[in-house]
């Protein structure tokens, strides 16, 4: 199974396919979408809307899982995202693929176990858990390889993907994720534990 992450922006949009397999996750692609800010507001969302939809008929994702923001300080930024995820939306409907959604602090709980959690320990269990060579970047695309892990984990646990509602601002303040051996908890702790081995064998020698 294949599932496109997205983080939305107008400016820069990340996006990420991951591709889920007995339990087991790994990176297929990964990047981001920079609009120039000399266009205009619609060509910009054009762009957007036909890069989605390019994406969307070369891979074939199952899913597209974009991150929901609920709220923002900055006004202008949560109307930009708004923009941004519209158009995203847009795109999954017409190819006909179902979308589900997290909040940045239900994302960063899934992958590094609480809501707080800095982009540098998020891209790194990223990294982890695809089992990659290195940090995905730049961040925009890191964000979205997770929202699509974070779904896609979700997924495998209880056969069938979650999906946030408005009436929920921030489901892991009041709801934390249980832990238990599910296929992305176990596909972490062996690839930790993989990680770890070399440094063993050093000491050892």
């Amino acid at each position: 199974m294949i599932v496109l992450g997205i983080d939305p922006g107008t400016a820069a949009l990340g996006w990420g396919l991951i591709e889920q397999t007995a339990g087991r996750l790994r990176a297929v692609d990964h990047g981001c979408l920079v609009t120039s800010p000399d266009l205009p507001l619609g060509e910009r969302l054009l762009a957007i809307h036909r890069h989605v939809a390019e994406l969307i008929a070369l891979h074939d994702p199952a899913v597209v899982a974009v991150e929901r923001v609920f709220f923002s300080r900055n006004a202008q930024t949560a109307i930009a995202v708004g923009h941004a995820r519209g158009v995203v939306l847009l795109a999954a409907a017409e190819a006909g693929r179902p979308v589900r959604e997290a909040t940045p602090n239900e994302v960063k709980s899934a992958i590094a176990g609480y809501g707080a959690a800095d982009k540098q320990q998020v891209q790194r269990m990223v990294q982890i858990v695809l089992g990659m060579a290195a940090l995905p970047t730049p961040d925009d695309a890191a964000d979205a390889l997770a929202i699509a892990v974070c779904i896609a984990n979700g997924m495998g646990q209880i056969g069938r993907s979650t999906r946030t509602t408005g009436a929920i601002m921030d489901r892991s303040a009041i709801a934390p994720i249980e832990r238990g051996s599910t296929p992305y908890e176990r596909a972490v702790r062996e690839a930790l534990a993989e990680e770890q081995r070399p440094a063993a064998k050093t000491r050892a020698s």
